[in-house]
Order: structure tokens, then C-alpha cells, then sequence
């Protein structure tokens, strides 16, 4: 079965529909501020006439504070991922209606995060500042522009659940309760997310499996998270990884394959020969990712175990 975008979206309104009543229903009501603990909060350094930052200051590890900054970032460029979203889905009926209940749900991550590391000094506000204005200043652009809506689905729901893994890791190592419990509340609302679009893709395989298995394989293959585009983000994202914040074992183990197991994207039936090619490269795939990621496991453990024998 052939759909067009238009088409495609026009079957699946009423899933939409079906999910965002759901999701409303589900969603817990939150504010920033309750998470921000306000009174370690000093004035800094210029109009105010405040303290200047330094590093001492902050009570978080090199590697919390690099995550800190990748998730806030990539927070930060909403007006981007609305534009693409609003573009590909449309602003009329329930979808529109998602677009902008999900975009006002994401503004308060970013707010929460920023209110939270400024007010306990945790980063240097100047560099934080000039890094969003650079990395807003790129943009983020929909890798599947020209293939159908259900890449943009498919990114979507892996997409969430990696920013929820993301997040959640990193307030557990942050050894400051209150980061944990303020990342652990915006962890929530990404997995909220992350259901209401995978629910779309599962909708998505019983009216065109060829083409939602095409599309799942496109993605699994060439992922990567919305802040790819950060300044540094290679660098930054070796961190976070040697910390096993985020890393490819849990890219594998906690993402990836959780979705296709939701889904059973793997037990597919009724696909064409173009379907059961696309579901062999996802086989394929998941296999060398997998043995990528023991390989990775494997190097980061004997690093570790030298940093450990040169301690002791």
C-alpha cells in the first residue's frame, strides 16, 4: 500500500485523536520553579554588580556539567524542532493540537534546567549563553525531509526515549538530589512522548508495514540525537559515554531495542519483498550495533580498570 504524506496523516488523525486524550488525561501538571532551589541563588557579576563566576563554585562533576549543557542545549532549540514538527504534521485538527501541547511541554525543560544551573552556579552563565546563541544560530534541520511523514514518526519515538534515558542518567550522577528530582520530573514528560508517537508508529505498521518498516530501518540506521549540531558535540558525547551517561549499549539495550519490541517490529506480517529487505538491513544493523557496543563496553573497562590500578 502506497500512501502519500497527506494521506497518511489524514488515516491516522484519529489515532492522534485517540492519544492525545490519553496523553492529557495522564500528564501531570508541574512548575519549573518548584524544582529550582532559589535560595543558593547570588547575584553574578555585571549590571547588578554581583559575583563573578568560577568553577569552584560549582558543586557538580566536569562530566554532569558537560551533560547538563548538551541536554539544556538541545532543550534550547524548541523554536527549531516546532518549526519542523508544525511543518510536517500541520497545524489543524489533533495534530496541530499535539504540536503545540508538545512544544509548550518542552519549553519547560529548558526553563527548568537553566533557572536550576544558574541559580546553584553549577556553569559559567557567559559561556552558556554564547554556546546557545551558536547552537540556535545553526538551527536543527529534519534529516528526512524528503521521505515520508513516518521517518519523522519513526525518529520520534526513538528520539524521546533516548532524551529520557539521557536525562534520567544524568541526574543520577550528579550526586545533587535536587538535580536528580528536576531531571527525573522532565525524564517523565519525554516518556510520555515518547508513547504517544510510538503509538503512531505502531498505528502506522497495520496501514503501511513496507513502508513503517522502511522507515524504522532508515532511522535505526543513521540516528543521532537532536543536539548533534552543538558545538563540540563529538568531544562532549565521548564524555558522556566514558561516563555511561549515554553510550551505545544503552543506545542499543535501552532504546533501540525496547521500541521494536513494544512494536514487534521484528514479527511484521504481511510484508512485500521491499519490506522484508528493509526488516534483513534492521537485523543486519542491530547486529554489528550491538557488537559495536560491547566492543566500546569492553575498551572503556580496561581504561578504567588503568586509571584504577594508577590510583591505587
Amino acid at each position: 500500500m502506497t500512501l502519500s504524506t497527506t494521506d497518511l496523516l489524514r488515516e491516522l488523525e484519529p489515532v492522534v485523536e485517540t492519544n492525545l486524550n490519553r496523553h492529557l488525561a495522564t500528564a501531570k501538571e508541574w512548575f519549573p520553579h518548584e524544582y529550582v532551589p532559589w535560595s543558593q541563588g547570588t547575584d553574578f557579576d555585571g549590571v547588578l554588580g554581583g559575583q563573578a563566576w568560577a568553577e569552584e563554585q560549582s558543586t557538580l562533576s566536569d562530566v554532569a556539567r558537560t551533560s547538563l549543557i548538551v541536554n539544556l542545549l538541545t532543550e534550547d532549540n524548541l523554536p527549531s524542532y516546532h518549526h519542523e514538527i508544525a511543518t510536517l504534521f500541520g497545524r489543524d485538527g489533533a495534530w496541530g493540537t499535539w504540536v503545540h501541547r508538545w512544544t509548550a511541554e518542552e519549553g519547560r525543560h529548558g526553563i527548568a534546567i537553566r533557572d536550576y544551573l544558574l541559580t546553584t552556579r553549577a556553569v559559567d552563565p557567559i559561556a552558556l549563553e554564547r554556546a546557545r546563541m551558536v547552537h540556535m544560530g545553526t538551527g536543527f534541520e529534519n534529516a528526512y525531509l524528503d521521505d515520508t511523514a513516518l521517518h519523522g514518526i519513526a525518529y520520534v519515538s526513538f528520539q524521546e526515549l533516548a532524551t529520557r534515558v539521557s536525562h534520567r542518567n544524568t541526574g543520577r550522577i550528579s550526586d545533587d538530589p535536587i538535580c536528580d528530582q528536576l531531571l527525573a520530573r522532565v525524564a517523565a514528560d519525554e516518556n510520555l512522548h515518547m508513547i504517544f508517537y510510538r503509538n503512531l508508529l505502531g498505528a502506522a505498521f497495520e496501514l503501511a508495514p513496507d513502508l513503517a518498516m522502511r522507515a524504522v530501518t532508515d532511522v535505526v540506521r543513521t540516528f543521532q540525537m537532536p543536539g548533534h549540531t552543538i558545538e563540540n558535540f563529538g568531544r562532549k558525547s565521548v564524555q558522556i559515554a566514558m561516563a555511561g551517561i549515554y553510550d551505545l549499549r544503552i543506545h542499543h539495550d535501552e532504546v533501540v531495542v525496547p521500541v521494536l519490541r513494544n512494536l514487534k517490529v521484528l514479527e511484521t506480517a504481511g510484508l512485500s519483498a521491499d519490506g522484508e529487505k528493509a526488516r534483513d538491513e534492521l537485523v543486519e544493523f542491530l547486529a554489528e550495533l550491538d557488537r559495536q557496543a560491547t566492543r566500546f563496553s569492553e575498551r572503556r573497562d580496561k581504561l578504567n580498570a588503568k586509571k584504577s590500578a594508577k590510583t591505587t
